[in-house]
């Protein structure tokens, strides 16, 4: 494994049913699920990313966070408070091969809780995920988020990085809701 960290923080490879990454996950539903239709909505539960061919990481503070003043903003609604201590969950992503070509794989559940973003946290996790396909033999990463604005940072995040749009891939189908990205490693 490849060992990446960014400050106050350690990203690894984890169990997706642990019990204390249930707020990341219950956050993670509630952003998807905010302003996207059930049947645009493609994100894999817990049980769904622990299964074999799943790269499941987590990003976890090894310090304290203070919690900006806006971070309120960013909320999607309903939201528990999370205390920012040291081995906090705050982030979480994943890739997933590819049936039909076990050399690529697409990312999955991509998400950075709110009251840590903008400190660039998503971005080292998107790296970290680049990183560990690249030393997994993987050549190309495919992923599928979000049209509406919700979703806009995290296609910015993607294009800056230098995924491309690209048609549907593996069993999904053109939806007004979704985008298609990828990028060849």
């Amino acid at each position: 494994r490849i060992a990446m960290s960014a400050p106050l923080t350690v990203i690894a490879q984890e169990s997706p049913l642990r019990e204390d990454l249930a707020l990341l996950m219950a956050r993670h539903h509630a952003a998807c699920t905010f302003d996207t239709p059930p049947e645009s909505c493609h994100r894999l539960n817990a049980e769904a990313l622990a299964v074999d061919g799943v790269a499941f990481n987590v990003m976890r503070l090894t310090g304290e966070l203070p919690v900006p003043k806006d971070a309120a903003s960013c909320k999607t609604g309903g939201e528990s408070e999370v205390e920012l201590k040291t081995g906090t969950a705050v982030g979480m992503g994943a890739w997933k091969r590819l049936h039909g070509a076990p050399d690529q794989a697409e990312i999955k559940s991509m998400h950075v809780l709110a009251e840590c973003r903008g400190r660039g946290l998503a971005q080292q996790l998107l790296l970290y995920l680049v990183a560990e396909a690249r030393a997994a033999g993987l050549t190309r990463l495919w992923l599928e988020t979000g049209r509406s604005d919700t979703f806009a940072a995290a296609r910015k995040l993607y294009a800056a990085h230098g995924f491309a749009l690209c048609e549907p891939f593996e069993g999904y189908k053109p939806d007004p809701n979704s985008v298609f990205m990828t990028l060849r490693l």
